[in-house]
């Protein structure tokens, strides 16, 4: 373990990062919304931090491996969501106290979605806009641009890419060098927005909110510049678009990478990942919208306009709203936010535990029911029509068994907190999957748990974006021996 390069590298990432606090600034010019000062504050505190990191560390020529590598995500997590709370805390901007200014931007650098903050439609423009942006920033994950420029100041940037990259297999690259594969992601990622964007603005919304729109329907992250959500437009329209890209952001990034490469979509259908993650929503679909109209809550056209709507935003753990479905009849409220916990494909901007480590969870059990049939049969679990390594099974079986003992203990914080166990429940569950709204009493917002609430899930929502590994690997002795 070398502590030296952690802050070495450290102080690098706050360089860079302090520069995404510029287009805000040139938002509040432009709308002479007059915080912009909140921001270049931020962005000189950020530098000169980052700077003076570097400068104490920047003798050091160790090369960096995969323990640094989790080290530093894990820092550079923390310092991304402490110092993206200084606009939210600051007098001028909207004065959160820290506990709900952290709980802000966590959420919105992990894609969270969850929010302290209402009366959206009355903040300054650049307020919201860095909000917007924060979760856009977070969506691929901010390490993987950083490694696109690390090995042009002579640090490796392997290690933070396996450590930031989600799914159950991080091993393999799109392309033989990292930059390029940080670069192709991203380029994906810049792409996927434009569109998202152009097409929000055709369809009706001001340029300002479909740049925001944009940026947190492609991250998955569920961020509105009002109360209302998406339901704000009332358009159908706009969430048709809405549904398309959460549904394309839900897919792994490498699927579209070799769609482009190839020019065919034969890709996406020939994936099993892919089918299943696109089965789940259809039936999901089916079955709310069935519930709704045998309850004669909305005729067909709009149970069907509203359930797909919905289903597709939650189960993606993108958290966008048309109606409030925790009122909705019957079991509705409980599948929909249950989807949340399969959640988006691995490799995808998406949260949950991944539609990959259901299936594999699934075909792990249909085999030990053959077994039982018969003993002495060899049943491979195959993905794609390949064999999957018991290494693999082993590790999902692992994730999965820490993922319920630690959402289980979590639960009971937040009930030793004055939560029901509804509120409680849910508020983990979005958290750790990154989804945002809950059911209970943090269906809309936040704000009324009690900042120890607040501050416990913050730690669940980086859990859920690592992935509990990647956070759950510092707190082993054997991290730290030499």
């Amino acid at each position: 373990m070398h502590i030296q390069i952690a802050f070495r590298v450290l102080g690098v990432l706050l360089m860079i990062f302090s520069l995404t606090m510029l287009p805000p600034v040139f938002v509040s010019w432009i709308y002479d919304d007059g915080v912009g000062i909140i921001f270049i504050n931020t962005f000189l505190f950020t530098l000169l931090t980052g700077f003076i990191l570097w400068l104490f560390f920047r003798w050091d020529e160790t090369d960096m491996r995969i323990k640094d590598g989790f080290l530093v995500t894990f820092l550079f997590y923390v310092a991304l969501g402490t110092v993206g709370a200084i606009p939210f805390a600051q007098e001028a901007g909207i004065a959160l106290s820290w506990p709900n200014a952290l709980f802000e931007s966590f959420s919105g650098i992990t894609t969270t979605g969850a929010t302290v903050i209402t009366g959206l439609d009355q903040l300054p423009e650049s307020i919201l806009y860095y909000r917007q942006q924060l979760q856009w920033l977070g969506g691929m994950g901010i390490i993987v641009l950083a490694v696109a420029i690390l090995p042009m100041l002579g640090i490796g940037g392997m290690q933070l890419y396996r450590a930031e990259t989600p799914g159950p297999v991080k091993d393999s690259k799109l392309t033989p060098r990292i930059k390029q594969t940080a670069m192709a992601l991203w380029s994906i990622y810049l792409g996927l927005t434009a569109v998202c964007a152009i097409s929000y603005w055709l369809a009706g919304m001001t340029f300002f909110d479909a740049i925001c729109h944009s940026f947190s329907t492609v991250a998955i992250g569920g961020f509105s510049t009002h109360d209302s959500s998406i339901g704000y437009f009332d358009s159908a329209l706009i969430e048709s678009i809405a549904i398309v890209f959460m549904v394309l952001s839900g897919i792994n990034f490498g699927l579209h990478f070799f769609a482009l490469k190839e020019k065919a979509l034969f890709h996406y259908f020939q994936d099993d990942e892919v089918v299943w993650y696109l089965l789940i929503l259809a039936t999901a679909i089916l079955i709310v919208t069935l519930i709704l109209v045998s309850h004669q809550v909305y005729e067909v056209p709009q149970a069907f306009r509203l359930a797909a709507f919905e289903v597709v935003s939650i189960f993606t753990t993108t958290g966008f709203a048309t109606a409030d479905f925790s009122v909705w009849p019957n079991m509705i409220p409980y599948l929909i936010f249950f989807g949340a916990f399969t959640g988006a494909c691995a490799g995808s901007t998406g949260g949950g535990m991944k539609v990959m480590r259901v299936m594999l969870i699934i075909k792990q059990g249909q085999r030990e029911i053959h077994r039982l049939i018969h003993p002495n049969a060899i049943f491979p679990i195959k993905i794609n029509k390949r064999p999957v390594s018991n290494n693999v099974i082993e590790a999902i079986w692992g994730f999965f068994s820490f993922y319920v003992i630690i959402f289980l203990f979590l639960d009971l914080i937040m009930v030793s907190q004055g939560m029901d166990f509804l509120t409680a429940f849910s508020a983990v569950g979005a958290a750790m999957n990154n989804l945002g709204p809950g059911l209970g009493s943090v269906a809309y917002h936040y704000n009324d748990i009690t900042d120890t609430a607040k501050l416990v899930l913050c730690f669940a929502m980086m859990l859920g974006r690592l992935e509990i590994f990647t956070l759950l690997v510092l707190f082993s002795p054997m991290f730290w021996r030499k």
